[in-house]
């Protein structure tokens, strides 16, 4: 398999995850839209080399395996931030990280957290309509970037982890963003060369509206 082929087939396995969470109120619409799931994944994706594909891979087919679902963990995880009530009910159901693995991912969030915020300075049209960055911004009703990644990492295994770890030191060291990437990969997705164009589209499409 290509690393394309690779990635698709992690995009489904995630989908079927994700198709099958169950919450409190019934299916999301985006647990219905199979299509929008895909692109930003595959924007998600974009810098993530064959290893680190293939971990993130074999942990939810492990997952799967126990009759776990992963990314119902994620947003049990998130809970832990946005619902600590309940998060507590639910918490004997999770498998709590090692030490280890809460520095990596600790070194993750404040690297990522960081190129969100210089995403925002960059292009504040295209990220007007983001997530808040951080988890003290975080309500009833709208969940943080820096809370959303930190319940995603909490489900990687350590390998899984110390893989994207690497990839975002290396990514640092190159003087590059993976927000940058990503929101990059996602405009070209719908259309646009690269996300400068996007910006200017937006910018235009807002000022018309004033």
């Amino acid at each position: 398999m290509t690393l394309f082929e690779k990635k698709e087939a992690l995009i489904k396995e995630e989908w079927e995850n994700f198709h099958a969470v169950q919450n409190e109120g019934g299916k999301a619409d985006c647990q219905n839209n199979p299509e929008t799931f895909a692109v930003m994944r595959r924007a998600q994706f974009t810098a993530w080399g064959e290893e680190l594909v293939e971990s993130w891979h074999k942990d939810l087919l492990d997952a799967k395996a126990q009759g776990r679902n992963l990314l119902s963990e994620k947003y049990a995880w998130m809970m832990r931030q946005t619902a600590p009530y309940e998060f507590r009910l639910i918490s004997k159901y999770l498998h709590f990280p090692t030490i280890l693995a809460e520095e990596m991912m600790e070194e993750i969030i404040e690297t990522e957290v960081y190129w969100m915020e210089q995403y925002e300075k960059q292009y504040p049209y295209m990220a007007s309509g983001n997530r808040p960055v951080r988890s003290k911004m975080d309500t009833e009703y709208e969940t943080s970037f820096e809370t959303y990644l930190r319940g995603e990492l909490h489900t990687y295994s350590e390998h899984t982890l110390k893989l994207y770890l690497d990839m975002v030191r290396n990514l640092k060291k190159e003087g590059k963003s993976l927000s940058l990437i990503i929101m990059d990969a996602m405009v070209k997705a719908y259309g646009y060369k690269d996300i400068d164009n996007a910006e200017r589209q937006q910018k235009i499409r807002t000022m018309s509206n004033i």
